[in-house]
């Protein structure tokens, strides 16, 4: 029983998995949770992925260490470089993301879809199987968001700069014609707006969150270990930087009455 009264792990290279969080606590309320954002060494995209393993294991290490349940890499660029190996170091449940090309293949009328993404991510083994098992007649525009996650990190999320850089990476995508645009990190959907509104209305954006959060929820079912019982849920937030941007995030996107604790903590 007490096990069931753990926690759900989550961990991000930076606050962008909240996005991810949030979706798991609207389905799950009864649940408690830990988000680990390992802020410090964001981008995780820009690394190698002999490093992206190596922070993904110190983060498992910290969830595993304060009990967690089940761990939910909240994070692309991870899980398409990193969730093989933990799955195999570690017996704890893992839940990964990747970006949503697939759901975007079945939406898509003109058969053009675009992809903003880390390099991490597209550059990965998983990323390259996934996009190849597409139907051929699709085109799929692959952009690196160079400096969009660096700017979400600093808290200028409506800036200038970020309006600046959204405009160049998604007009191509505009300009060929695509009709679904995939999110392929966890901080863009924090994006959404003001990609709607250079991309217009007829342009489908799509992310993994809610997906995420279903998968959550089966994997807890199958193992038994989703909390019936829980009436106030808590739900701790670690980051190893100065925690402003992220209590801001968690002020403008979290519903009154959710129990939250925000703590800065070396790891």
């Amino acid at each position: 029983m007490q096990k069931v009264k753990n926690s759900i792990g989550i961990f991000d290279s930076g606050i962008g998995g909240t996005s991810i969080w949030k979706e798991i606590q609207q389905l799950l309320p009864k649940e408690n949770t830990l988000y680990l954002s390992d802020s410090k060494n964001a981008p995780y995209g820009n690394r190698t992925k002999e490093e992206i393993i190596e922070l993904s294991i110190k983060n498992t290490e910290f969830l595993l260490k304060n009990d967690c349940k089940i761990i939910v890499v909240a994070c692309n660029t991870a899980t398409t470089n990193a969730i093989k190996v933990l799955r195999q170091k570690y017996t704890i449940p893992f839940i990964g993301i990747e970006p949503a090309i697939k759901p975007a293949a079945l939406q898509t009328k003109t058969n053009v879809i675009g992809i903003l993404a880390t390099k991490g991510t597209l550059n990965s083994e998983l990323f390259e199987k996934t996009s190849a098992n597409l139907d051929s007649k699709l085109t799929i525009m692959e952009r690196v968001g160079e400096g969009l996650v660096d700017l979400i990190e600093k808290g200028k999320i409506y800036s200038s700069e970020m309006t600046l850089l959204l405009e160049k990476y998604l007009t191509p995508m505009i300009e060929a014609n695509v009709d679904c645009i995939v999110l392929g990190c966890t901080h863009y959907p924090y994006l959404k707006n003001q990609i709607e509104a250079i991309v217009g209305p007829s342009v489908k954006i799509i992310d993994s969150g809610y997906a995420v959060a279903m998968q959550t929820q089966n994997i807890l079912k199958q193992h038994n270990l989703l909390n019936l019982e829980n009436l106030k849920a808590s739900h701790k937030f670690c980051i190893n930087i100065d925690k402003t941007v992220l209590t801001e995030i968690l002020e403008e996107h979290v519903p009154p009455g959710i129990n939250i604790s925000i703590e800065e903590t070396a790891f």
